[in-house]
């Protein structure tokens, strides 16, 4: 152990720790779960801490030396290499100080290091040189937004690009097989099976869209507000030129806030983030829940579609196999409408000029964010591409299907086209024959109408 020390005094440090006396004291006071900010939270860190540094040194504020030695160090936290340094508990102060200060601790430490200094000697000034010109309350903020920007644009975008092409793919194959639709699980008028695999397709789509929506609005930053919003201790153009710098490194757009009080009180734009990922999860849902419907069975099911064979299914009944990665995105789902509860009841904690649920309402959207793109990227890979359409059940089920007899509305209406549905469902019998033997129309015309495939189509 070392001994470090901050303003409340003296702490015993581990010697291999970059983190220092704060740090140790969340640690402490903070022992409440085994939940640590993510790979994507602490790249945003380095990123923010790094840019500040050089936006600092170019203000004159952080000696050449001593900045360059906290560029150095903040790229190493950026690449990963200091992961295990930062351990404080999501559940911790509101305004996410404590992980502000692990940050700054483990980057003076390591620039105090690359400077030949010793661990602890604050050779490189936690606060007074790593956070110049910043305050816990605007650094959080902006490492929520930026995480979040890359983790959608990077990680759930491309995910859901994937799967929608899989999905869009389907439906051309799918084009010519022809299905019973189904309106409140009963029988309904014929359908092709690539028409509902468009649907889906649509769906993630619209989805992809709704999420590059909202970057304009995650892509504002705090930074530059400090403690309330006012800017205090931040010189004149330091919060606009790191932000430039951020942006050149990390080859995102970003910008100042346009109201910095809104920027650190408020976290509408989360909130926000986390309905379109609400939604983007209740497409999800609804996709793969329709492939368990129609995968049922096989045999007492409904079984118009195949699943790929994944894992046995079952410890006591040999054969059976089941539709596990469809059960795994409705959990996946799940975990992200929590995780919505969890982000809007954070947001609407702005007590005055500040936000105090911001590291729970980070760690929520972020792994809504990873989930999502995990579960996406699954789904294609191990579903949907591997996806057969078993015809034959399918056309056996649609020639079952009373319901066709709909296209005979236009020509001898509703009531006497609800004589014969009901005729031949009573008698367990198809609808050509019944209408053949009530003599509802020729033969010739009865067969053109009852043509499915034209059902399919408008006109």
């Amino acid at each position: 152990m070392r001994v470090e020390s901050d303003s409340m005094g003296e702490v015993q440090v581990p010697d291999d720790a970059y983190y220092g006396a704060s740090t140790q004291r969340a640690v402490e006071n903070f022992p409440i779960s085994d939940l640590r900010f993510s790979r994507r939270f602490i790249w945003a860190l380095g990123l923010i801490k790094g840019s500040a540094a050089e936006m600092n040194k170019s203000l004159g504020l952080v000696d050449n030396d001593k900045a360059d030695a906290i560029i150095e160090a903040a790229r190493e936290v950026i690449s990963g290499e200091h992961d295990a340094q930062f351990v404080v508990d999501i559940f911790q102060s509101g305004s996410g100080t404590s992980t502000n200060m692990n940050v700054n601790e483990v980057l003076a430490n390591r620039a105090t290091e690359i400077l030949g200094g010793e661990r602890g000697s604050k050779l490189v000034h936690p606060n007074d040189h790593v956070n110049a010109g910043q305050s816990s309350n605007d650094v959080i903020p902006t490492a929520m937004h930026v995480a979040a920007v890359a983790a959608i644009v990077e990680d759930l975008v491309p995910a859901l690009t994937k799967l929608q092409a899989s999905l869009e793919s389907k439906a051309v194959e799918f084009d010519d097989v022809m299905k019973s639709g189904r309106t409140h699980l009963q029988d309904a008028t014929p359908i092709r099976l690539g028409q509902e695999f468009s649907g889906y397709a649509a769906q993630i789509g619209k989805g992809i869209d709704r999420l590059n929506n909202i970057l304009p609005e995650l892509s504002e930053l705090a930074l530059g507000g400090t403690a309330v919003g006012t800017g205090i201790n931040a010189p004149a153009g330091f919060a606009e030129g790191t932000i430039a710098i951020l942006s050149r490194i990390s080859g995102f757009a970003f910008r100042e806030a346009q109201n910095h009080f809104e920027a650190q009180a408020g976290k509408d734009a989360y909130v926000n983030a986390s309905g379109v990922l609400k939604t983007v999860a209740t497409s999800m849902f609804k996709i793969v829940n329709d492939l368990r419907w129609l995968s049922s069975g096989p045999r007492n099911g409904i079984g118009e579609i195949s699943l790929p064979s994944l894992q046995p299914g079952s410890s006591i009944m040999p054969g059976k196999v089941n539709p596990v990665i469809p059960e795994a995105v409705m959990m996946i789902c799940a975990r992200v409408y929590g995780n919505d509860t969890t982000v809007t009841w954070g947001g609407a904690n702005g007590n005055f000029e500040l936000n105090v649920m911001m590291p729970i309402m980070a760690h929520a959207l972020l792994e809504s964010i990873e989930l999502l793109a995990s579960g996406a990227t699954v789904l294609k890979e191990l579903t949907v591409d591997g996806i057969t359409a078993n015809e034959e059940r399918a056309a056996w089920l649609l020639d079952q299907n009373a319901i066709i007899a709909t296209s005979l509305v236009p020509h001898i209406g509703y009531d006497k086209v609800s004589e014969l549905i009901k005729k031949a469902f009573s008698e367990q019998r198809g609808v050509r024959e019944v209408a053949l033997e009530m003599n509802l129309m020729p033969e010739d015309e009865l067969d053109a109408v009852l043509d499915v495939r034209p059902m399919t189509e408008p006109g």
